[in-house]
């Protein structure tokens, strides 16, 4: 099968998604000039940089109670910061609960039965719980084709590794599972590692 986007893919459901997979996915916590925090999970979502460590997530589509984008890009415009969490699978429903479309006066820790916790370098909240979290200051916005397409672009500042996942000196996925996300409205878990070592090692 061959198809050009701008003609259709003709499936019952856009392929693009499943396509592009596994991801992971950024759990994105940011305080709005008003004080309310937000949550919401990015599926399009990565690092991109070592040093100095970098994120980046992209936003789509529009709010009707914002002005061209969402709740968490509206935050992050007016403050400059945001944290990315980690999802476990333990949280599959407190994040799927927090992806709901609610008015922007309404925090979604609350509305998905999460605890805020302060950050340590930005005024933000991040997961209480959650296996890592990343403290980020904005670096840039980049607009993209598209109706309210949005890449947005972090420095990380401060890391939160939470203590039961270390094991011998590393971060072990496997102590929580994260989360990935496949197309349509399936998502996954990393259960099992194996190593490949590079050629040049």
């Amino acid at each position: 099968m061959f198809y050009r986007p701008e003609d259709g893919h003709g499936l019952p459901h856009n392929p693009f998604n499943a396509i592009i997979t596994p991801r992971p996915i950024g759990w994105i916590s940011t305080r709005g000039a008003d004080g309310i925090n937000n949550l919401a999970p990015y599926s399009f979502f990565n690092g991109v940089a070592y040093t100095p460590p970098q994120v980046m997530f992209a936003s789509t589509g529009t709010k009707q109670d914002q002005d061209g984008g969402k709740d968490s890009l509206a935050n992050i415009a007016a403050t400059g910061v945001f944290c990315v969490n980690v999802v476990a699978h333990a949280h599959k429903d407190a994040m799927n609960a927090s992806s709901a479309n609610l008015p922007k006066h309404v925090d979604e820790f609350g509305h998905a039965g999460l605890t805020p916790v302060n950050c340590e370098t930005i005024p933000c909240a991040r997961v209480e719980g959650a296996p890592a979290s990343l403290e980020c200051k904005l670096t840039q916005i980049v607009t993209l084709p598209g109706e309210a397409n949005r890449v947005v672009f972090g420095e990380v500042t401060g890391v939160h590794l939470r203590d039961d996942c270390l094991r011998d000196g590393i971060f072990d996925v496997t102590t929580f599972q994260p989360l990935a996300r496949l197309g349509y409205r399936d998502y996954s878990v990393v259960t099992d590692l194996f190593s490949l070592n590079r050629p040049d090692d």
